[in-house]
C-alpha cells in the first residue's frame, strides 16, 4: 500500500481507507493502482468476510486528483482507474461504505458498487461530470436510471449539482443517514455482522443479487470510458479543466 490508502483487516472486515485528507482524498493513478491490489488481494484471502471502504471525516473523496489526472488520463484497459474499477465491480463478497464529507465525481460512482452505504447528513455527493465537458463513468449511465428513474438520474448528472444525504436515502443512493460522528461506527457493525454471516451464502446471495445486469455493468464500463477519454482531449474538456486550475468559471458559450 502507499501512505494515502491504509488497510487494516479485523474481525473479518478488511477496512480499506483513503487517507490523503489534505488533498481532500483526491485520488492519483498511484492510490488507484493501491485500491485495485488492496481488493484484488482481499478477493481471494478467505480471512477477509467484507470489505469497508472509508475515507476522511471531511472527505470520502473530492475525486481525481486533476493535475494528475491530467498528466496521466485513463486512455487503456490497463489503467490503473480501470483496474479499479473492475477490481471493484466484480468484487465477490459485500461491499459496505461510510461516507462523510465530499463524495465528487468517482467519490459518488463508486458507491454504485458498494452494498451497503452508510454516509453522514453533512455529505456532498456529486455528478460533475457535464460541467467538466465529459460523460459520467463507471456504468453511471446503466445504475443511475435502474436504481433511481431516469428522471431523478437525468437530474443529477445533466446539472451535476451537488446535492445531500437527505436526496440521496430518498433517491436510493444510500441505506441510512447519520450525524457525521456516527458514520464509521454504524458501517463498521453492520460490516461485523455480515462478518458473522454464512459466507459462501452472503457470496452466492450477492452475485444473483447483482447476475442480471451484470454484463451491462461491465459492458457499460467499456462504453462510457471509450467516450470518456477522448472527450478529455476536446476542446470542452479543456475549458474546463483549464478553468478549474485557473479557478474560474467554464466559459461553454461558443461551443455548438
Amino acid at each position: 500500500m502507499t501512505e494515502h490508502i491504509k488497510t487494516e483487516l479485523a474481525q473479518g472486515v478488511l477496512t480499506i481507507r483513503m487517507n490523503r485528507e489534505d488533498k481532500k482524498n483526491a485520488l492519483t493513478q498511484a492510490m488507484y493502482s493501491a485500491l485495485a491490489l488492496a481488493i484484488d488481494n482481499a478477493a481471494s484471502n478467505p480471512e477477509v468476510r467484507v470489505l469497508l471502504l472509508a475515507g476522511a471525516p471531511t472527505a470520502f473523496t473530492s475525486g481525481n486528483d486533476i493535475q494528475d489526472f491530467i498528466k496521466v488520463p485513463p486512455m487503456s484497459e490497463d489503467s490503473p482507474v480501470l483496474l479499479f474499477m473492475r477490481a471493484l465491480a466484480l468484487f465477490p463478497k459485500p461491499v459496505v461504505a461510510a461516507v462523510t464529507g465530499l463524495a465528487i465525481g468517482v467519490g459518488s460512482t463508486m458507491l454504485l458498487h458498494a452494498d451497503l452505504i452508510y454516509a453522514g447528513e453533512g455529505t456532498r455527493f456529486q455528478f460533475p461530470f457535464v460541467n467538466l465537458g465529459i460523460c459520467p463513468e463507471y456504468a453511471a449511465t446503466y445504475l443511475l436510471p435502474r436504481m433511481m428513474g431516469h428522471a431523478r438520474a437525468s437530474e443529477l448528472t445533466l446539472f451535476g449539482e451537488p446535492f445531500n444525504a437527505k436526496k440521496a436515502q430518498e433517491y436510493g443512493l444510500i441505506n441510512e443517514m447519520l450525524a457525521d460522528a456516527d458514520v464509521e461506527a454504524r458501517a463498521l457493525e453492520r460490516a461485523r455482522k455480515l462478518a458473522g454471516q454464512a459466507p459462501n451464502a452472503l457470496r452466492v446471495t450477492k452475485k444473483l443479487l447483482k447476475r442480471w445486469g451484470h454484463s451491462t455493468v461491465m459492458d457499460a464500463i467499456r462504453v462510457e470510458a471509450e467516450h470518456f477519454g477522448p472527450m478529455l482531449k476536446e476542446p470542452e474538456a479543456i475549458e474546463a479543466f483549464t478553468a478549474f486550475v485557473q479557478k474560474r468559471k467554464p466559459d461553454f458559450s461558443k461551443f455548438k
